[in-house]
């Protein structure tokens, strides 16, 4: 059987939808399935979006920020040989520059009058990668200050450090030591004066409001180290690799030294985030729960109604099968029309969030200035899977009630 071109079942399930007259409370059940799986699918793609787009916005950060891998000695007196550690590590597949670097936790005083805690870090500015790789970050100033090799020392600021100490290039800046130094009076705190080259801005404003740059050299000498460095790190070709290559990097290191990644050092923060982005994926599905029980409500009201249709339906032939299916379509169409607009709606929200990026953040607070939204085709994939299937299993029962009328039972009370 046919209507209009289409199958029987289809025919008939979109004819009950489009409820009239009398019918039309009818009407309202389809619109709160659809209304509520509108919404709910729209919400699960926008909070999985958010929860992803921040999640890849902080490793963007991180992984620019950060060496991907650290080799440092575990006692923390330093590394005797930094540069044959680096040259031995260099060779090895997937890494990109290893170099060695020194970092002192410091006081910074500035000329004005303010303090504040920080990290003072070395970076061997030999190196052409490392060299590139801070210019990039220059907000302001010069890196030629850091190249001298004569007369005083100078340094580049986080951008939140030099606004907080007031400082802009061509300033000077205090840096002290928490070790100090022992002289004939007792321990005396050790105190350097630096050139304030410019300020970098690396975007995670933990960094920016605490780190500050200088030549490997002028660091060994304020951390009082000698020849020796905190460590080496390292750059990779591709930091998502980091787990392989640390294995390559540990053999090559050699024995005595700790081989640290930046997923482990960050674990517990992307743990977090994951376990904050599924706590909100289940929240949020209670929306589509609440669309299934509309549905089931609307298709029981339907199968009452229906009754006397139902009767005559099977009286001339139709089949139980051909029933069920006939509310199994017209749950599901409410599902899908619900599933597909709740879609384009989140990705229009993706889009225009990303393109004119209206949602700002605190970047002292989320180390992002803005709401990164990113949807990966394996969430995408999962909300609508899952939405069809709540879909579905709503279908179910009224279908089945539906498929099991008796049409005696029903014609002799009609």
């Amino acid at each position: 059987m046919a209507g209009r071109g289409l199958p029987v079942e289809l025919f008939l399930s979109l004819r009950y939808l489009r409820a009239r007259g009398q019918r039309a409370n009818l009407s309202l059940f389809v619109w709160i399935g659809v209304g509520g799986v509108f919404l709910g699918v729209s919400a699960l793609i926008v909070v999985l979006a958010v929860m992803t787009g921040f999640q890849d916005g902080i490793k963007e950060k991180i992984i620019a920020a950060n060496p991907h891998i650290l080799v440092v000695d575990p006692s923390g007196r330093g590394i005797e040989d930094g540069p044959g550690v680096a040259a031995r590590v260099q060779p090895v597949p997937g890494v990109r520059s290893a170099t060695p670097f020194v970092l002192q936790q410091a006081l910074f005083t500035g000329q004005r009058g303010g303090a504040t805690g920080g990290l003072l870090r070395g970076v061997d500015l030999a190196s052409p990668a490392v060299r590139k790789q801070i210019q990039a970050d220059i907000g302001a100033g010069s890196l030629e200050p850091l190249l001298r090799t004569s007369g005083e020392p100078a340094l580049l600021l986080g951008r939140e450090l030099a606004r907080t100490l007031g400082l802009v290039p061509g300033d000077h800046v205090t840096v002290i030591s928490p070790q100090g130094a022992m002289t004939a009076v007792g321990l005396v705190p050790k105190m350097r004066r630096f050139e304030v080259a410019g300020y970098v801005e690396i975007g995670l404003y933990e960094y920016d409001a605490s780190m500050a740059y200088t030549g490997l050299a002028a660091a060994q000498e304020f951390a009082g180290l000698g020849e020796r460095v905190s460590g080496v790190e390292i750059k990779l070709n591709d930091p998502f690799d980091a787990k392989a290559v640390g294995i390559r990097v540990a053999k090559a290191a050699g024995p005595g030294l700790w081989i640290r990644d930046w997923m482990g050092m960050n674990r517990n923060l992307f743990a977090a985030l994951q376990l904050e982005k599924l706590a909100l994926f289940v929240i949020v599905t209670i929306i589509v729960l609440v669309a299934g029980f509309a549905i089931i409500g609307h298709l029981v009201l339907l199968v009452a109604e229906k009754r006397k249709e139902i009767g005559i339906l099977k009286a001339m032939g139709a089949s139980a099968r051909s029933i069920g299916t006939v509310f199994l379509v017209t749950g599901m169409l409410i599902g899908v029309v619900g599933t597909l607009s709740g879609s384009l709606f989140g990705l229009l929200l993706i889009w225009v969030q990303n393109t004119y990026k209206i949602i700002r953040l605190a970047g002292d607070v989320y180390q992002i200035d803005h709401l990164p939204m990113k949807l990966t085709w394996l969430d995408f994939t999962l909300v609508t899977s899952a939405t069809l299937l709540i879909s579905f299993l709503a279908t179910l029962s009224p279908a089945r009630r539906a498929a099991r009328l008796d049409p005696v039972e029903v014609l002799r009370y009609e």
